[in-house]
């Protein structure tokens, strides 16, 4: 008796159905995962780059191996003297402005041996009392001008081409080349002889690139 051979079975459709859903869909949801993940590595890297700078967030490194901060945060001028002194502070002198009211523009011409000179800053006084002096930013010192006759000045400069001038000062307690920070007194002021009408004061300038501009601008005086 002659026994046929069994030809071996074909796997049913099935278990082929089974075996691709086994493998199909984790493949399908990794791929996707993947996607997901560049993409937020993408938006967090486009972020990163385009962010406004503060103060530390970003820094580049000197020749001199040196790390210093590219993305500061600029400061907003302060007033040149302790702000409790705010509500005893008077203009006596303003900044001359010729588009300003006539009023003002008197008040901003100061006059020595009866002739007129314009006031490139403003003319502080604390009810003729003497006050610190503080710096209205963060600086450098570039200058520093001994008169006995006008009054000590003090010159900071700062960042976009700014500077601050601060006249009729006593007791200067910065010196040439230094570094100074926002609210650090420089002095006190003082009277002088160049101009007696304003007693003890301050007269306060603000340069934008060796432009005398009015302080009014800065702060709220």
């Amino acid at each position: 008796m002659t026994m046929r051979e069994e030809k071996p079975k074909a796997p049913s459709q099935k278990n082929k159905s089974a075996k691709t859903k086994s493998w199909f869909w984790p493949v399908v949801y990794s791929g996707i995962a993947i996607v997901f993940v560049g993409m937020i590595w993408g938006y967090n890297a486009f972020m990163k780059d385009d962010a406004p700078g503060f103060a530390g967030d970003a820094a580049k490194e000197t020749k001199d191996g040196l790390i210093v901060e590219t993305n500061a945060e600029k400061e907003t001028p302060k007033y040149p003297f302790t702000e409790a002194l705010l509500d005893e502070v008077a203009i006596v002198q303003d900044y001359y402005d010729v588009d300003a009211e006539e009023a003002m523009r008197e008040s901003a011409m100061l006059v020595f041996n009866q002739q007129y000179v314009t006031n490139t800053g403003v003319t502080i006084s604390v009810q003729g009392k003497a006050f610190e002096v503080a710096a209205s930013l963060s600086g450098t010192v570039e200058d520093i001008v001994l008169d006995p006759f006008k009054g000590d000045e003090i010159i900071l400069s700062h960042a976009d081409g700014l500077k601050t001038i601060y006249r009729s000062i006593s007791g200067i307690l910065v010196k040439k080349g230094e570094e100074v920070d926002q609210g650090q007194v420089l002095g006190t002021a003082t009277e002088n002889e160049w101009n007696t009408t304003a007693g003890i004061h301050l007269n306060f300038e603000v340069q934008k690139d060796g432009v005398a501009v009015n302080p009014r601008s800065y702060l709220a005086f």
